[in-house]
């Protein structure tokens, strides 16, 4: 489980920087410039990025066992 913690947690810290781009310019999305061209690839990173953030949520509300 310590893999998965650390992976979901660098995926959710990604996921929060590109955001954050996004808010600044919206051609600044770091996700579509390196996956455009693989839409497919580009939505998983999303679905894993929303993902991780759940596995998080659920830790930190104590949902789950670390």
């Amino acid at each position: 489980m310590k893999t998965l913690n650390q992976l979901s947690w660098w995926l959710l810290v990604i996921g929060g920087l590109n955001w954050g781009l996004v808010g600044l310019n919206a051609s600044w999305n770091v996700v579509h410039m390196l996956l455009g061209t693989w839409s497919t690839v580009e939505m998983l990173v999303y679905v894993l990025v929303g993902l991780s953030a759940l596995y998080q949520a659920a830790l930190q509300l104590g949902l789950m066992k670390k």
